[in-house]
């Protein structure tokens, strides 16, 4: 593989690591952003769309594991933590809330780069945007704002969430359960009259009759798919 055209995040608040790790990277021909902070991080991303991140936990104005969550939300871009935080504990919260791979710091640059080539290995292709679109229907994912025809829709959280959920999946079925455990936790995964409720609900909202529904589709017995295209 070749780092070519690459483009890596760096969002750390220490200058020197950033200026770091910008020498030991641009050689090998990766483009280097950086940020200093959890909001300029995700704003940054959503502007370069990169191809990999580097991750501080410690940053001025949010705990990393939030910056993780939040970008999780609406991107699978592949994320490496750098932190000086050594504990296992530390270790398995970061990789359970979707880091890619963990490093500690003070780190040896060989193997920073040999992770970064593992990870990018394993990473799929790039085609996840922050703003999907289907028909007259626009979903700006990391402002979580909804529009239909230009016009920004008022759902409940619950609501984003399923919505935001048959994103994620997009095209595809997605089960009764399965939704029910991603909105709601794995206690109400039975509870189909919840989710029929919902699912109803932004209906009403979203599409333009919602009796024959262009966007939210049912697949009897089975679960519900968002349509991708067209």
């Amino acid at each position: 593989m070749t780092a070519e055209n690459r483009r890596v995040l760096v969002v750390d608040d220490e200058k020197a690591i950033r200026r770091l790790l910008d020498l030991a990277l641009s050689p090998q021909g990766y483009a280097v952003f950086e940020a200093a902070s959890a909001a300029e991080g995700l704003a940054r991303a959503i502007e370069v769309r990169p191809d990999l991140i580097l991750l501080d936990l410690g940053l001025p104005d949010r705990d990393g594991r939030e910056f993780i969550e939040e970008l999780r939300s609406w991107s699978q871009i592949p994320l490496i933590v750098l932190s000086v935080r050594d504990r296992e504990a530390e270790k398995i919260a970061a990789l359970d809330g979707g880091a890619n791979d963990y490093v500690v710091k003070p780190f040896g640059i060989g193997e920073l780069l040999a992770r970064m080539r593992a990870v990018l290995r394993r990473a799929l292709p790039a085609g996840e945007e922050p703003l999907f679109r289907v028909g007259d229907l626009e979903v700006d994912l990391p402002r979580r704002r909804v529009l239909l025809g230009g016009r920004e829709l008022s759902l409940t959280p619950t609501e984003y969430d399923l919505l935001k959920t048959l994103i994620r999946h997009r095209g595809k079925v997605v089960t009764h359960g399965r939704l029910l455990q991603a909105v709601w936790g794995e206690a109400y995964r039975e509870e189909r009259h919840l989710l029929q409720v919902n699912m109803s609900n932004l209906r009403r909202k979203i599409e333009p009759d919602p009796s024959r529904p262009r966007y939210l589709l049912t697949e009897p017995g089975v679960g519900y798919r968002l349509r991708d295209e067209g």
